[in-house]
């Protein structure tokens, strides 16, 4: 069973007990957050997918952290220009492990096979003889 969420602009695939690091969300480490933009939910009853969100159905989890990630260094260099630039940033990261997923929504439907249709012209003379 596992769901794709949507936060931070991002999407994730998650799924019971998997630790993710997405981009910075308001909480205390061991606190519980809950993600409601939930995208594709598959679990033994089928797949359901959202256009876009799927209603009802919410991923929880718990947070295990606030970090920062590796520096990443932006460096602009002009030739013959004597011209330098150089800027560092650190993105602010949660460490989240995801707790449960809650499919409340509807069952999934599978699709229904297409019915073949015979001509008109072809039913008529049928209908004929």
């Amino acid at each position: 069973m596992f769901a794709v969420i949507k936060t931070g602009g991002k999407q994730y695939k998650v799924a019971a007990e998997d630790v993710i690091t997405i981009e910075k969300i308001p909480g205390e480490a061991g606190s519980a957050v809950t993600f409601d933009q939930v995208l594709m939910l598959v679990d033994a009853a089928g797949t359901q997918v959202g256009a876009p969100m799927l209603p009802g159905v919410v991923v929880s989890g718990e947070v295990v952290e606030q970090t920062r990630s590796a520096k990443t260094i932006h460096f602009v260099k002009r030739r013959r220009q004597n011209s330098k630039r150089k800027k560092g940033h650190r993105q602010e990261l949660t460490v989240v492990r995801i707790t449960a997923l809650n499919g409340t929504a509807g069952t999934a439907k599978p699709k229904k096979a297409a019915k073949a249709k015979a001509p008109k012209a072809e039913a008529a003379d049928e209908a004929a003889a």
